[in-house]
């Protein structure tokens, strides 16, 4: 049990890329989404029976028929200038009731992603994932990169509306991914492969609620488009964006006056040059943030 392939296509200088849900399914919905726009193949999968229980029992005149599994699915597509295989994981194993990934299910479900990189000499991972940021919702998302070696840190540096995670002021150049989105990337370090996870930035009061998040999912892809060097129609994803932003919109006017005016003043927050302090300072940053939890907290007691 582990690795089945139905086929084994000939791949050249293909690229693995690779994604699990995760807060607000920013990095799974980018990737998911450039899969389906490049019609990519399925190709094999990793059986489910030692990472998951079954998620649905089919049942036909009494009798059960089958069991469905959460799926780990791989893909391949080729294209000019070097090939790309996807990984598509519908669920992350977890272990004692964690919500994220980790321990030997998370680990070994990482080997065998990159068991079948190795086997078609991929040269490069890219995860994705989400990033917690003191944004506002109706700020364009950058990209939060993190390469697993510091030959690939200039590389990042061109990407445009993306900055290193250890940049990001406040964090002294520290950091951390959740589950196998971030596991992954340090596995292909141990393995002597490359790789880079790009998490598109989703607004700290948003990342509770039972909804995609869109917006941050294709800044994601327009990254990951330009890297791979390919073309991504970005129509569906703004289309849901819409969809969901008038959704975020009616839940912001819950949030008391005296939060909003807090967070309002996260729409005056630039860019441009990461490193330097914006018109919110540190102090303020915390009083956001305990507001925030505050009214998550009171809004939780009232169910």
């Amino acid at each position: 049990m582990g690795i089945r392939l139905y086929q084994e296509p000939q791949l050249e200088n293909p690229i693995l890329v690779a994604s699990w849900p995760g807060i607000a399914n920013i990095g799974i919905m980018a990737v998911d989404s450039l899969r389906g726009m490049l019609g990519a193949e399925e190709f094999g999968e990793i059986e489910p029976w030692e990472f998951f229980y079954p998620k649905k029992v089919l049942i036909r005149k009494g009798v059960l028929e089958s069991l469905e599994f959460p799926s780990s699915r791989f893909y391949f597509k080729r294209v000019r200038g070097g090939d790309i295989i996807f990984f598509i994981g519908e669920e992350q194993p977890t272990e004692g009731g964690r919500v994220y990934a980790e321990g030997k299910k998370a680990y070994h479900m990482a080997n065998l992603v990159l068991d079948v990189a190795e086997k078609f000499k991929c040269r490069r991972i890219y995860t994705s994932g989400a990033a917690v940021a003191l944004i506002h919702h109706t700020a364009k998302p950058r990209v939060w990169a993190v390469p697993n070696g510091p030959g690939l840190v200039s590389e990042i540096k061109t990407y445009q509306n993306t900055v290193l995670m250890s940049a990001i002021e406040g964090r002294g150049g520290h950091g951390n991914i959740t589950g196998l989105n971030g596991l992954l990337l340090g596995v292909a370090k141990k393995r002597g492969l490359e790789a880079i996870c790009l998490m598109g930035e989703i607004p700290v009061y948003l990342q509770g609620l039972p909804l995609s998040y869109p917006r941050a999912s294709k800044s994601v892809l327009e990254i990951l488009s330009h890297s791979l060097q390919v073309e991504a129609n970005l129509d569906t994803l703004d289309e849901l964006d819409q969809k969901v932003q008038q959704r975020i919109e009616e839940f912001y006017q819950q949030i008391p006056l005296e939060v909003r005016g807090q967070l309002d003043r996260l729409k005056q927050v630039a860019y441009a040059q990461p490193a330097e302090p914006g018109p919110i300072t540190e102090e303020e940053e915390r009083k956001i943030v305990e507001d925030v939890e505050n009214f998550f907290k009171k809004r939780g007691e009232r169910g």
